[in-house]
């Protein structure tokens, strides 16, 4: 296993970084009327993820870096809740949720065991 010296090497990160990039990709076939609506929403919750795990890495306190996971997890059920919306109002498939839903979930996993994991400590 790699040595953890940035929050770029965490897991958790980069796959939360991945979610952004698909995010992106996949509301660019939302209505044009929703971009300052629901895209907007959608892209600020899943960029708020990687952005709070890094956030929260860069306090330098397990404390501190704890909280910030559980933000970043908050964010994730936003994002959930969002793409939850998008898909009862049309805007996307059943396949297309279950995939990032899934996506989220294992995000979601992940930073439940780094939490756990750091408040043995």
């Amino acid at each position: 296993m790699k040595p953890v010296k940035s929050y770029q090497d965490l897991e958790v990160w980069q796959l939360a970084v991945a979610l952004v990039t698909r995010i992106y990709q996949f509301v660019r076939r939302f209505p044009s009327s929703e971009r300052f609506g629901l895209v907007a929403q959608i892209q600020r919750a899943a960029t708020s993820v990687p952005a709070n795990i890094a956030e929260g890495w860069g306090r330098g306190t397990t404390k501190e870096f704890v909280q910030f996971l559980r933000f970043a997890r908050g964010s994730l059920y936003e994002l959930e809740t969002h793409l939850v919306v998008a898909n009862r109002l049309g805007f996307c498939d059943q396949k297309a949720l279950n995939e990032l839903l899934s996506e989220t979930e294992k995000i979601s996993r992940m930073i439940v065991a780094l939490i756990r994991t750091l408040e043995k400590r």
